[in-house]
């Protein structure tokens, strides 16, 4: 009886040590994407672009990588919390996300306060990193991309007069119609029309046949892809002959999936695309393997969170440790970082510095443009 009291003893000290053992052989990242909701299929273009470069580079300081992923239900509150999951229940040293700015932001002020370093891969509102030391994005801003598209409506397309459809839900949004207003009317353009409506909404005659008779010549419409699917086709079916121009959120399969043939001609700025010419051999890989592992070609969003993923476990590696702390500081120094999109570099305020390119959709399918530098 004594001994087998030892034997069961000296077996659960093995099991211990064992598990801890296994625990200090991985690194714990987080991942908080919208897996349910009205973001779902963001979130599950992200999942296509974290997994592929997990299986690319499995590990980090000799460690594998064990992504913890919780879903922010497209939610708020839910990506606030499911922050504090991440931290407090599963001890990660770093956060991926989240699809949206809306849901970013909440999610980088817990990760901030808790002094756990979060980078976004696409969510471009300003605020998701203002005033935070922790919170980073491979992904440009609103201001460049807005003061972009801006440009290419007056500059290339020639057009001078427009009008605002806006989610005023969505912080994204709200700033990037600012900051397109903004450029649009220092370049000598007119806002002819600034309307409203919220997430979800489904009848938009009443805003388009106020468009078509201000005599707008182009709708700029930034907000997410379910939503401009039904504008555009309300648009077209109601008579509106105007260019219709968006953000990067519309650089989305499920666009064209919905609107069909009333998306033809739509005009957006976006990440990546991969007609523009490759500028690194790790761009072409990324085509040829994601194509392999998915059987389609890769889109900007999961292009954005494998840039994400690989820049991570880049500021983990140089910063030679799990200390987020060390690789907050890490990220901060990031500098001529290559990407599968292109080469990042952060600067002081956690932002990255990369260009836009814009798209065009053609014969049912989004094509490129041009590229617009910083």
């Amino acid at each position: 009886m004594k001994n087998r009291f030892l034997f069961l003893v000296v077996f659960s000290l093995l099991l211990v040590a064992s598990s801890v053992v296994m625990a200090e052989d991985v690194i714990k990242i987080g991942v908080f994407e919208p897996m349910t909701g009205p973001f779902a299929v963001g979130g599950e273009l992200s999942m296509m672009g974290y997994k592929l470069a997990q299986e690319h580079n499995p590990t980090v300081l000799g460690k594998k990588v064990e992504l913890i992923v919780v879903d922010n239900k497209s939610d708020k509150v839910e990506a606030a919390n499911a922050v504090e999951r991440l931290i407090n229940n599963h001890k990660v040293v770093a956060i991926l996300g989240s699809y949206s700015s809306g849901l970013s932001i909440p999610g980088g002020e817990v990760a901030d306060k808790a002094g756990i370093p979060m980078l976004t891969a696409t969510a471009t509102n300003p605020l998701v990193t203002m005033g935070k030391d922790y919170v980073f994005r491979a992904c440009f801003i609103d201001p460049f991309q807005g003061s972009a598209v801006a440009k290419y409506a007056y500059n290339n397309l020639g057009l001078r007069k427009a009008a605002l459809l806006v989610d005023v839900a969505q912080d994204y949004s709200v700033g990037l119609a600012n900051f397109f207003k903004k450029t649009f009317e220092k370049l000598g353009g007119e806002i002819v029309t600034n309307l409203k409506y919220q997430t979800g909404d489904q009848d938009f005659s009443a805003q388009m046949t106020e468009i078509i008779n201000s005599g707008a010549e182009v709708l700029f419409f930034p907000g997410y892809f379910g939503d401009v699917a039904l504008i555009a086709i309300q648009g077209r079916e109601l008579g509106f002959k105007g260019a219709y121009m968006g953000g990067d959120t519309l650089d989305n399969p499920k666009l064209l999936e919905i609107a069909k043939e009333h998306a033809e001609g739509v005009v957006a700025t976006s990440f990546y695309h991969p007609e523009a010419p490759a500028t690194t051999e790790i761009s072409i890989n990324f085509v040829k393997s994601f194509k392999e592992k998915y059987g389609e070609n890769p889109n900007a969003v999961s292009v954005m969170t494998y840039d994400a993923y690989n820049l991570l476990l880049d500021a983990i590696e140089r910063a030679g440790s799990t200390d987020p702390n060390a690789i907050r500081d890490a990220l901060a120094a990031t500098e001529g970082f290559v990407g599968a999109a292109g080469t990042i570099t952060i600067d002081e305020n956690g932002d990255a510095i990369r260009p836009a390119v814009v798209l065009k959709v053609k014969d049912g399918a989004f094509h490129y443009e041009a590229t617009i530098n910083p």
